[in-house]
Parts: structure tokens; C-alpha cells; sequence
């Protein structure tokens, strides 16, 4: 299995603009610069990608561990931020909030952890991976 995409750009690096798509057509065309990497602009830009990319793999393996240990979770919620300074990205940081009826916090500690390591994002990413949770319904 292979997933591709592809970035266009025009112009020099701060006053260009360029567009990135998906196969999927979920990102077409869409809109990046260095106002929306390095500002405020409007756009897109790698590190919230690889945000994005990061609480939905790992957001999938936790539900999948859980899953296999026979919970089954009511919902999973995972903010990602993604660290990025003096171009390097220097950290990721996973916000969890989690609904798993009649798990033990001692049994969960150690599923979301193994998600946290597991995970094939958290496996690409060179750097720090950070985590806290809140585990709702005990």
C-alpha cells in the first residue's frame, strides 16, 4: 500500500504561494505559503499535516489495542501538536481524552502507552513523543 501526494509552488520561498493535493482529492489544491507556515496566514502547512497525521494513526491504534484487549470504546479524542522551532521539529505532544466503559486505569495506562510507542506515525517521527490522557467512565 502506498498513499501519495503532491505540492506545486511558484515564486520565491516568502512571497510564493503553492498548493498541495491528495489521491484522495481530501486536500485539492490546497492552499500553503509561508504566511501559513511561518505567520498567520490562511493555508495549510507541513507541521499541522503532520499533526493531523499524528492523533489520527495514533487515535486508530489506540482504538485497535483497545479493541484487542476487549474494550470497546465509546469515544477517542486526541489533539496533536506538533513543536516546530528553528526548522526542526523538536516535538510531538498528544492531548487524549477517552471514554473506554469498564476498563481499569492501570490496564489503560498500559494500552495507551504501547499506542503512544506503536503507532506507525509515532515510528517516522524523530523526535520527542509526548503524552497526556484523561480517562473518563472507569
Amino acid at each position: 500500500m502506498k498513499r501519495t501526494a503532491t505540492a506545486d509552488w511558484q515564486g520565491t520561498v516568502k512571497d510564493g504561494k503553492g498548493t498541495l493535493t491528495t489521491k484522495s482529492k481530501t486536500l485539492n489544491q490546497h492552499n500553503y505559503s509561508f504566511h501559513s507556515r511561518f505567520e498567520d496566514g490562511a493555508g495549510t502547512n507541513p507541521e499541522e499535516l503532520i499533526a493531523a497525521a499524528h492523533a489520527g494513526c495514533f487515535t486508530m491504534a489506540l482504538s485497535n489495542m483497545l479493541t484487542e484487549a476487549g474494550h470497546t470504546p465509546g469515544k477517542l479524542h486526541t489533539e496533536c501538536a506538533v513543536d516546530f522551532q528553528n526548522l526542526t521539529i523538536v516535538g510531538s505532544h498528544l492531548t487524549v481524552t477517552a471514554e473506554v466503559p469498564g476498563i481499569e486505569a492501570e490496564e489503560f495506562d498500559g494500552i495507551i502507552q504501547k499506542a503512544k510507542e506503536n503507532c506507525p506515525i509515532s515510528k517516522v517521527l524523530n523526535t520527542e513523543i509526548t503524552m497526556e490522557y484523561t480517562l473518563e467512565n472507569a
